[in-house]
This record gives structure tokens, C-alpha cells and sequence, in this order.
């Protein structure tokens, strides 16, 4: 089974056409895969392109490395956009792509190592979120978790996410607080948690523990969330570069809180996956 490497600000994924590996993994196999010892190591697998749907010419299907599906993903889809464009299925001009998070519009630069994409409007609403509780918008509300009561908004733009306000988050933070966030009772689908630390009106810091994956360099949709809660909080102008520990994302937010994120995508290899590797991983 032929595969594609590439990282996006240190989050790595793994494309795979449907045409070499036409059925739906396995979660064992899925965990395997992503394995960083004992398969080929990724960050999520990126199963694409799908057919045509909903007048996207593309689709996609994104995989966390613990089988789960994501319904959408920043770098993945950057990624995503990047692959497709080393293969010559699409040319430095807008073209969409269909994710279970919804439908986005990309555009390739720079020979593939920028890409733009239109990630969707941010919703605070707590039923599209989802979030437990009364239909409200989650402003600035509190989470009791390990002893610390957390001031937390949370956000929508395909997929879910829980945006910490917090002065300085060491990773041992995200370590301990990242999993008990994504799981708590309060969010049924789990969520993606971002800690957030506001350095000026233009620039914003946050580390990342991702739903299905865990502690992450990088992350485009998380970038997307955590700067229009910042906009929506009043903390940022509408241009805002997200600083992460694998680098930085621009990301502009319209009145409607409609996304527009710009970022890096590097080619790491190429290669054929061993059968071996997976005849154990029922």
C-alpha cells in the first residue's frame, strides 16, 4: 500500500488514495498504522481523494491515530490540498473539498508550500458545539478539573473545541489537563482544547491537546477556533498570526466569524507499506 508523508508545522499526516486501499480501515489498523513504533507513524491518516460530493470535486476522510474519525482538520486539509496538488489534480487556483465538517475552499502557493483555506464560520452555540447543558452561547464559562476551576469558550468550525484562557501553559499542563478536558461530561463528543495566552491585539499563543490524538505541535483548526475566540472575547483585531510550538498560522476572521487560514505544508517521503506490519492488526 503506497503512502504519502507530509507535515504541516510538525503535525504530520498520512495520505492514502482509496484506490490503493479501497475499504474503510480498521481502528487496529488505523492504530497501527500511525504507530511511531511499530508502523509508520503519523499524526492522523488523510484518506483521499473520495469522489466528487455535494459539488466539491473532492472528498475527504480524516482519521486520528486512535481510529476515531475527525470531522475536520486544518493541517490535514492543508496537507490534503498539498497532495493533491503534487499530483497535478488541481492548479494554483480556489477549488473545494468536502470534509464531514463541512465543505472549504483552498488555494495552493508557492508550489504547494503555502495553502489557503476557507475553514467555514465559527459557532459558540452550545447544540452545534455540542456542549451539555441549556441552548446558549459558551462564553467565558467554568470548568472544575484536577483541582483548578478552568475559564473556558467554546467553539465550533466543523469539529469541536474548548479554548483555556490562561496566563502561561507549560506542556506539562496540556499533559495532565488536556485528556480530562477532552473527556469531560460536559462535552458528549469530546472535544479539542486549546490553552490560550494573548500577546497583543495581532498575536496569540496557544498549545494544543487534540481530540483522538493528544499533545500536538500544531493544528489548524484549533488556530482557527482559539483566534475567533479571541475576537469574539474583544482580545484581538481581526488579523491574527496563532504562535504554537511547531510555528505559526495566519488566520483572518470576517464579521461573520467566517475563517480564512494561511499556512506552511512540507513534503516529507514517499513509500510502500508492508502487509507484515498489519496481519496482526485485527
Amino acid at each position: 500500500m503506497q503512502f504519502f508523508k507530509y507535515h504541516a508545522l510538525g503535525n504530520d499526516y498520512l495520505v492514502i488514495d482509496p484506490r490503493d486501499w479501497p475499504t474503510q480501515f480498521t481502528v487496529p489498523q488505523i492504530v497501527r498504522i500511525c504507530h511511531r513504533n511499530y508502523g509508520v507513524g503519523s499524526d492522523g491518516i488523510l484518506w483521499g481523494p473520495l469522489p466528487a460530493r455535494d459539488g466539491a470535486p473532492f472528498a475527504l476522510r480524516i482519521f486520528n491515530p486512535d481510529g476515531s474519525e475527525a470531522q475536520k482538520s486544518g493541517n490535514g486539509l492543508r496537507i490534503f490540498c498539498r497532495y493533491l496538488f503534487d499530483r497535478g489534480l488541481v492548479k494554483p487556483e480556489p477549488f473545494r473539498v468536502h470534509t464531514p465538517g463541512g465543505i472549504v475552499e483552498a488555494t495552493v502557493h508557492d508550489q504547494g508550500r503555502s495553502v489557503t483555506v476557507q475553514m467555514g464560520r465559527v459557532s459558540f452555540d452550545s447544540t452545534k458545539i455540542p456542549v451539555a447543558g441549556v441552548p446558549r452561547e459558551v462564553i467565558r464559562e467554568q470548568l472544575a478539573v484536577d483541582g483548578e476551576t478552568l475559564q473556558f469558550t467554546s467553539a465550533t468550525v466543523g469539529n469541536p473545541h474548548c479554548v483555556v484562557e490562561r496566563p502561561g501553559t507549560t506542556t506539562a499542563d496540556v499533559h495532565r489537563l488536556g485528556p480530562l478536558v477532552e473527556r469531560h461530561a460536559n462535552f458528549p463528543e469530546r472535544t479539542n482544547v486549546q490553552f490560550l495566552t494573548v500577546r497583543d491585539r495581532a498575536n496569540i499563543g496557544i498549545e494544543i491537546w487534540e481530540r483522538g490524538a493528544g499533545y500536538t505541535l500544531a493544528s489548524g483548526s484549533s488556530s482557527s477556533a482559539a483566534a475567533a475566540v479571541a475576537h469574539r472575547l474583544g482580545l484581538v483585531d481581526p488579523d491574527v498570526t496563532v504562535h504554537m510550538p511547531g510555528g505559526r498560522i495566519t488566520i483572518n476572521i470576517d464579521h461573520n466569524y467566517g475563517i480564512t487560514m494561511t499556512g506552511p505544508v512540507t513534503r516529507v517521503a514517499d513509500g510502500t507499506m508492508a502487509a507484515e506490519m498489519l496481519e496482526d492488526a485485527q
